[in-house]
């Protein structure tokens, strides 16, 4: 029980606390009063000081900011970078990807990006190792000796191996298999002493050799068992190729209801064992358009990365500046064949009135894009070219004159006559934009010297069989000469021959000196032994005149992107635009230097 002294200690207690309460509550009033409200006083009286400190702090912070950033920009650049998928389209149809029988546009581009030949074309369209490790030959020029690099692999893993080149050059050789290539492997034997190792024996000593192991190898383990009768038609051909190259075959879609909007859709994936290097790319579609029209379309509708196949730059797209084109030069030349056999054609005075006549620096202003021109069959800078030996120089006096010698005289009609016969030609070409103009500049400067000309515009079919059975009288065509000088197929008497098997003799000119400065040219060693017989054969040609020479056509490359790693100097065919396609970027970023 609490008593009244112990009630009262108690309440003495609670009050002596109260007090220090109160005493400590008053003690925080005066210190929060001095040091912090007191100060806040004084703060606002140096409030502008202190904000010239603030904002140079800010200042600082802000600079040492926009420093480090300028330094990261000053040590990193935008550079071109892996990855990406780039979609080509190709004007043609596509019909067999093994490099065997690939012949259109869209087959030799295929060829070229799944299968890798023993050796390929560098930027500079010089010959270089693919598959090859390196090659030699024997002194009289007659045995090839190739070794393969090692631990080469087929896109499905299995070993490559110099079984599989002897394969294919067998198979090329061989009649059953009904493969264009045949006439170039004629009479060579192919032989495999060893897993690494292939030797090529020529009947005859042949420069330019080298350039036909650009073919493609294809794989022995899945094509041995073929009957070579059926070779091309197999399904290896079209659904599922396997060669060695840069990209591997993964799908094919086929669009359109009708032939005019059919498409073709072949997609690729990297190679990853490719010998010469990983691709850039992450995946390459090529879409295979049979019409023009549908094509342009699709690349301006974005659907396309870049586009082959066109002669001339469409016009809706001529004005596009974003776009970037390629005019690249082809190893090869537009010449107009006279068929020297032809009644009127035989006479080399009518014919050096014809080359005379035309003036073919007027009809290359005319084309509206940049050409290389000829002036005779040999390109500038091949072995034997030589200036001093270019065609007649454009002369219109001159020609009337011939015309006039020769017995074709000027009638009132402006036309000429002989023994009352017209002069009159057919002059064939294919219906394209671009030799519809040459065609137009041809007739109408042939008409200032009194020469009738009809123009007779073909679809590449019609053209084509025309050719080859060189039904004609003039033939405006261009044909390919590659880095060789080498043009026996398109000016020996031997290939004028119906049974021959090229019968690209298109003047049907025969010349027994022109003849034998070209069997020594192409059998020499030796450069400038070359380069005097291909002179001599150059003089004989120029005399001769069988032919103008017009201009060397360019590859027109349009793509959406800047594309990197692509700038060929000069190129064969076509397809030799994906040489260095493992190589192509179209990504960029910044990154470190």
């Amino acid at each position: 029980m609490i008593n009244r002294t112990t009630r009262l200690r108690f309440r003495r207690r609670i009050k002596r606390h109260k007090l220090q309460v109160e005493d400590i509550s008053q003690q925080a009033d005066e210190k929060l009063e001095k040091h912090f409200f007191k100060r806040l006083e004084r703060l606002y009286i140096v409030r502008r000081f202190i904000s010239a400190w603030v904002g140079l702090v800010l200042l600082l912070t802000g600079a040492m900011v926009l420093q480090t950033i300028s330094l990261g920009y000053y040590y990193q650049s935008i550079q071109p970078v892996a990855g990406g998928v780039y979609t080509e389209g190709v004007l043609g149809t596509f019909t067999n990807a093994n490099p065997l029988y690939a012949t259109t546009n869209v087959d030799k581009s295929l060829a070229r990006l799944v299968f890798a030949g023993l050796l390929t074309y560098d930027q500079n369209n010089n010959l270089t190792a693919e598959l090859a490790q390196d090659m030699t030959k024997d002194d009289r020029g007659t045995t090839y000796t190739v070794r393969l690099k090692p631990n080469l692999a087929w896109q499905d893993g299995k070993p490559l191996t110099s079984a599989d080149v002897v394969f294919t050059y067998q198979t090329i050789q061989n009649p059953d298999a009904d493969s264009p290539l045949l006439p170039s492997w004629r009479g060579v034997q192919v032989s495999a002493p060893d897993p690494q190792t292939v030797v090529f024996v020529l009947p005859a000593a042949y420069s330019s050799f080298p350039h036909s192991l650009t073919t493609g190898i294809v794989p022995k383990h899945l094509l041995d068992g073929v009957p070579l009768s059926q070779l091309r038609s197999v399904s290896f051909n079209t659904t599922g190729p396997v060669g060695a190259g840069s990209f591997k075959w993964d799908a094919i879609e086929v669009k359109g209801d009708s032939p005019a909007n059919r498409e073709e859709r072949i997609g690729l994936v990297p190679n990853p064992t490719y010998v010469l290097g990983h691709p850039k790319l992450s995946r390459f579609i090529v879409r295979a358009f049979h019409d023009q029209t549908n094509m342009v379309d699709a690349f301006k509708n974005n659907e396309l990365t870049g586009m082959s196949g066109l002669t001339t730059m469409p016009a809706e797209l001529s004005k596009d500046r974003s776009l970037h084109s390629f005019d690249i030069p082809f190893t090869g030349e537009v010449l107009v064949f006279f068929k020297t056999t032809q009644e009127l054609l035989g006479d080399v005075n009518v014919r050096r009135a014809l080359v005379k006549a035309i003036d073919t620096n007027q009809i290359i202003s005319n084309l509206g894009f940049p050409v290389i021109a000829a002036r005779e069959p040999l390109l500038n800078k091949q072995i034997g070219h030589d200036a001093n030996f270019a065609q007649f120089a454009y002369n219109p006096n001159e020609a009337k004159a011939l015309l006039d010698g020769a017995g074709w005289q000027m009638s009132d009609a402006g036309v000429r006559r002989k023994d009352g016969k017209v002069f009159s030609l057919q002059l064939h070409a294919q219906n394209t934009d671009e030799y519809r103009l040459v065609t137009q500049h041809l007739k109408e400067q042939w008409k200032q010297v009194g020469v009738s000309t009809e123009v007779i515009l073909e679809s590449e079919s019609e053209f084509q069989a025309n050719a080859s059975d060189h039904n004609y009288d003039l033939l405006l065509s261009g044909i390919a000469i590659g880095n060789d000088p080498d043009v026996f197929a398109y000016w020996h008497s031997s290939q004028i021959d119906p049974v021959t098997s090229s019968h690209l003799n298109f003047s049907e000119y025969k010349s027994n000196l022109a003849d034998q400065a070209l069997e020594a040219g192409r059998s020499r060693d030796d450069t400038n032994v070359r380069a005097v017989k291909y002179r001599e054969f150059l003089q004989v040609w120029r005399d001769d005149a069988p032919a103008l020479a017009l201009y060397q056509p360019r590859f027109l490359y349009i793509t959406k992107t800047k594309l990197f790693g692509y700038g060929p100097v000069r190129i064969n065919s076509g397809a030799d635009r994906f040489n260095n396609v493992h190589n192509w970027m179209i990504l960029q970023r910044r990154v470190s230097n």
